[in-house]
């Protein structure tokens, strides 16, 4: 009987302490808003009693050194109120006598690389679809497909749009392909690639279409988060020379066209990436001219060179529906981009050249993915 009582009595005791934390957490949370957008204004906090100094940084400041300081309120809460900046979305993190942390108030966060980012999401007609506020959402899921030619398993992204599970439809496919330092989570996490989707194609602005977002790094298997081996390449080695690019083309695409209900044509794919997905963009159209009707090298351009018109006249006898180069003006790749401009005009090729203010940054490329996704497959 009394190993029952102390046995009541320590769930008991433990329910308590239980409820007690939670109460403490309930209690912190009505006090505490973190980001906090108001108007035209925007309010940070941070429950640091212990602290002495707390700095704001944003990746909206002119400097990657400029901080905002916050100031510290009777209760331990430091606070500090900005102009908001344009809409968009934006990371950002505190600074605590000299240590970086994350934001414990905001559950929106990115990842870039190996750092996971608080997000700040401004509202307004740039960021509008952004936004998760829709009735009907795709899907994003986690593939794995084996590489003979890389010789590893590797796990690739990929988005249906919403109806796909109970329809027999088929439909068109977009490869979007990250930069260096990502992985097959970057377009997803910092491209917001879902959710442009969903608003577009729910606005009838785009196609319904599958997403395949790889892994551009050819000895990952997958995102370094997994802790898997890397395996190791020669890129000087004859036989490793577009290796990835390889890949892509001759294993993902026929894995992507078996696997799901994918157009297998030339007129339904589609090509785009980053800075050095842009530039296996281009290397995927000129090796594999016969794959691509819709091609969009973002923020990459090329060198002019002894071949580059020998490989545009490839893409331009093979026949292609759209060729779409994105870049910002502040961008270092911006020179490159010019000069694939250049090349194409002087070779008779029709293509846009989107420029928009700005750098090598994110913020321009989930603008290019709103702007140039209403023009494929159409």
């Amino acid at each position: 009987m009394k190993k029952i009582l102390l046995f009541a009595f320590a769930a008991m005791m433990a329910v308590g302490a239980s409820a007690q934390e939670l109460a403490n957490f309930s209690r912190n949370a009505q006090q505490i808003v973190s980001p906090e957008i108001k108007g035209d204004s925007v309010t940070f906090r941070l429950s640091a009693n212990y602290a002495t100094v707390v700095n704001l940084y944003g990746n909206w400041m002119a400097n990657y050194t400029d901080v905002v300081p916050l100031t510290k309120g009777n209760d331990g809460v430091w606070e500090v109120t900005i102009a908001a900046p344009e809409p968009e979305i934006y990371t950002y993190n505190f600074i605590v006598d000299g240590v970086s942390v994350n934001d414990p108030r905001n559950y929106m966060v990115q990842r870039d690389g190996t750092r996971y980012l608080n997000m700040l999401l401004v509202p307004g007609e740039r960021s509008a679809n952004y936004n998760e506020t829709l009735a009907h959402r795709g899907t994003v899921s986690y593939r794995w497909y084996d590489s003979n030619i890389l010789g590893i398993n590797r796990r690739v992204t990929v988005y249906t749009p919403y109806g796909y599970e109970n329809s027999k439809q088929k439909y068109p496919v977009l490869y979007l392909l990250h930069g260096a330092g990502g992985d097959e989570e970057a377009w997803s996490s910092m491209g917001r690639t879902a959710q442009i989707m969903d608003n577009l194609i729910e606005q009838g602005k785009a196609v319904p279409m599958i997403v395949v977002m790889p892994n551009g790094n050819p000895g990952q298997q997958a995102a370094g988060t997994m802790g898997l081996p890397v395996k190791n390449y020669d890129y000087r080695a004859p036989e490793n020379a577009n290796i990835y690019v390889r890949s892509l083309v001759e294993e993902l695409v026929p894995f992507i066209e078996k696997e799901y209900r994918a157009i297998p044509k030339k007129a339904s794919r589609a090509i785009a990436g980053l800075s050095m997905g842009g530039g296996h963009t281009f290397a995927a159209t000129t090796l594999y001219p016969d794959k691509f009707d819709y091609i969009c090298p973002l923020s990459a351009g090329t060198r002019e060179s002894d071949t580059l018109d020998q490989q545009l006249q490839g893409i331009k006898k093979a026949g292609y529906k759209l060729y779409w180069i994105g870049c910002g003006t502040a961008d270092f790749a911006y020179p490159n981009n010019q000069v694939l401009d250049k090349a194409l005009t002087r070779n008779g090729m029709p293509h846009t050249f989107y420029e928009s203010t700005g750098g090598h940054e994110w913020k321009n490329w989930r603008l290019y993915l709103n702007t140039f996704a209403p023009l494929l497959f159409k």
